[in-house]
C-alpha cells in the first residue's frame, strides 16, 4: 500500500514507486487488456516504462481467469505490436483497493464509470477515475467518450477499439508525464 501523502504533496515516482495506470472495462478480456498493451508500449516509448506501471481489470467477475479475446490479440499483431504479456494475460475483477493503489484508473465507458465510483471511499480516489477516451481531443470535442464493446460485434469492432485508444495514447501520456514530472 501507498505511504499516505501530506496534502500537498507529490510522491516521489520512480522504479521503487511506480507511476500506476490502471485500464478497466466489463470482462477484462477485450477493451482493457488492449489499452494494458498499448499503454505499456507508448510509456515504454515515451522512455517512462521504467516510471509507469500499468494493468487492467473488469468490473465484473464473469471472465475471471479467462485469456485475452483472440480478436484483441489479433488486432494487435495486425497492427505490428509485438506480444509483450497479451498471450500470457488472465482476467481479474477490480475491487476497491484498486482504487487506492492507483494513480490513474481509466474506464473504458460511463457503465465502468459508475461502478468505479461505488467502490471510492474518497474524493481523492473518485478523482483517479477517468474516461479512457477523455484523453483524445478529438473524441472529447464530440462529446464521444464511451467505447463500445466490441466482444458483441465483428471481428472490425476490435479495429474501431484499437482506433479509439490509439487516439488517446498521447492524452494519457502527456497527463502521467505531467503528474510525474
Amino acid at each position: 500500500m501507498n505511504r499516505p501523502q501530506p496534502a500537498g504533496e507529490q510522491p516521489a515516482y520512480g522504479t521503487d514507486r511506480p507511476y500506476r495506470v490502471a485500464v478497466v472495462c466489463t470482462g477484462n478480456i477485450c477493451r482493457s487488456p488492449m489499452g494494458e498493451l498499448l499503454l505499456r508500449e507508448a510509456f515504454d516509448e515515451a522512455g517512462l516504462g521504467g516510471l509507469v506501471a500499468v494493468d487492467s481489470g473488469g468490473t465484473t467477475s464473469w471472465e475471471a481467469g479467462s485469456p485475452a479475446d483472440r480478436r484483441t490479440l489479433a488486432v494487435l499483431r495486425r497492427n505490428g505490436h509485438p506480444d509483450v504479456g497479451g498471450s500470457r494475460h488472465r482476467a481479474r475483477q477490480v475491487d476497491r483497493s484498486w482504487l487506492v493503489d492507483r494513480d490513474l484508473v481509466l474506464a473504458a465507458d460511463s457503465g465502468h464509470v459508475r461502478d468505479l465510483l461505488r467502490l471510492a471511499r474518497t474524493e481523492q480516489e473518485r478523482a483517479k477515475v477517468r474516461l479512457l477516451r477523455s484523453f483524445d481531443p478529438a473524441a472529447a470535442a464530440a462529446g464521444d467518450l464511451d467505447m463500445d464493446d466490441p466482444w458483441y460485434g465483428p471481428d472490425d469492432a476490435f479495429d474501431q477499439t484499437y482506433a479509439e485508444i490509439r487516439a488517446a495514447l498521447p492524452g494519457v501520456v502527456a497527463h502521467v508525464r505531467a503528474a510525474i514530472g
